[in-house]
């Protein structure tokens, strides 16, 4: 399979159950190898994250997000989040993804002429991350669907997994088998995304 065949393979699947088509250890391997090799500007490197599988993830989707979520939407309109839930915790795994705020700001002294650059390059970092995880587990033929529960969850998932200080919540990259795959997607042509100057 091609990098490009790969670009277009990766979709946001939300059917997942928790039957991976390859090892769990291959699997989180992937997502390490994906992260690892990450380029971010000045090569800051300050994308974190932590791999939840198991009761791990199961306590993030049934008990964190699930518990945060009905204390803001009302008991009479949370089926269909409760759904979403069991959706996600039904899955494999959940990578969560941070940001290194003490990475960033020591970059912003450092280099103080792009100071005021320096929250942009850190997302271009980690959506690079991000990407590159998702296209990987793509790949192996592993569906995944990114969300972002953030900054609603953050304090429990700090509390519950001692997450540093400095680590601040960006996004859940779900993952697992594929149960059904993602429909039709429709794309903007090149033409009318892309210029190109001769």
């Amino acid at each position: 399979m091609s990098y490009q065949d790969i670009i277009n393979t990766r979709r946001t699947v939300y059917a997942l159950n928790d039957q991976l088509p390859i090892a769990e250890d291959e699997a989180v391997k992937i997502i390490e190898d994906a992260i690892v090799a990450s380029p971010s500007a000045f090569n800051m490197q300050s994308a974190r994250a932590i791999i939840l599988l198991g009761d791990q993830h199961k306590a993030l989707w049934g008990d964190i997000v699930t518990g945060e979520l009905e204390k803001i939407v009302p008991a009479e309109n949370f089926e269909p989040t409760q759904q979403k839930m069991d959706m996600f915790g039904a899955a494999h795994g959940t990578v969560l993804y941070f940001e290194d705020e003490d990475v960033v700001n020591q970059m912003k002294q450092q280099f103080a002429t792009y100071a005021d650059a320096f929250d942009a390059f850190s997302a271009h970092g980690q959506g690079i991350a991000q990407v590159n995880a998702w296209n990987a587990l793509a790949e192996a033929k592993i569906g995944a669907s990114l969300q972002h529960y953030n900054p609603v969850i953050d304090d429990a998932v700090r509390e519950c997994w001692n997450v540093p200080a400095s680590w601040k919540l960006v996004a859940q990259l779900v993952f697992g088998g594929i149960v059904e795959p993602a429909g039709p997607q429709e794309r903007m042509p090149a033409s009318e995304r892309i210029r190109i100057e001769r």
